[in-house]
């Protein structure tokens, strides 16, 4: 009894390593791709559906976790995704030139809902209908990102490194998570992102201008 203690114990800090691993990678996630986009001065390829698709998923598991109460090591890579997905959809809409009224308007609205989420406004019951639904959602929302990469076949403003990071901390919050709450709803969630963000890792991969390829379109 007391072996299979110590090795819970071991495995339980393995799982606290990969979260510290996972937020601090985190902490990264979208600025690669972010960068991308201020280098070349334009969006070709980013799906603006598909970015807040992806905002709505990241808000709803946010608020799921935090009004849950689950240990905040699970989940805290979600407040610091969410600013840099902001930054990202600002930046997008500001070379897809879409900024506008309807931009504020949005904003607020989004911004109104996810207070009332966060501070108790909205009932509990309401996140709990709506986290299985993320996970169409944020897969809904990387399947329209590949379909814009394969459709075209340019990847030159898609960060690489964005997408690998994507791949690897939802990989290891299937671990996390599985130690920690076991949450049927989580774990389908981050097992189907592994496969959508690494199908997009390399199809960003295959589409990647080639300074041979820029040679032959001279």
């Amino acid at each position: 009894m007391v072996l299979l203690k110590d090795e819970y114990t071991y495995v339980q800090l393995f799982s606290d390593f990969l979260s510290i691993i996972t937020i601090s990678s985190c902490f990264i996630l979208k600025i690669p791709q972010i960068i991308s986009i201020l280098k070349v001065k334009n969006a070709t390829g980013i799906n603006m559906m598909g970015l807040l698709m992806e905002l709505s998923s990241y808000t709803i598991m946010f608020s799921y976790n935090v009004r849950n109460g689950y240990a905040l090591l699970t989940y805290l890579e979600y407040p610091i995704i969410l600013v840099q997905e902001l930054i990202l959809i600002l930046c997008v809409l500001h070379y897809k030139q879409l900024m506008g009224a309807g931009s504020v308007i949005g904003s607020g609205i989004y911004f109104s809902i996810a207070g009332g989420f966060l501070f108790g406004i909205l009932p509990r019951e309401l996140l709990t209908f709506l986290v299985p639904l993320c996970t169409p959602i944020g897969a809904s929302s990387k399947v329209i990102q590949l379909l814009e990469i394969l459709r075209s076949k340019d990847s030159e403003c898609i960060s690489i490194l964005t997408w690998f990071i994507s791949a690897f901390t939802n990989l290891t919050r299937v671990f996390t998570i599985f130690m920690d709450s076991a949450d049927v709803s989580l774990l389908l969630n981050f097992i189907v992102n592994v496969c959508l963000s690494s199908s997009i890792m390399f199809a960003a991969y295959y589409y990647k201008p080639t300074k041979l390829k820029e040679k032959k379109s001279d």
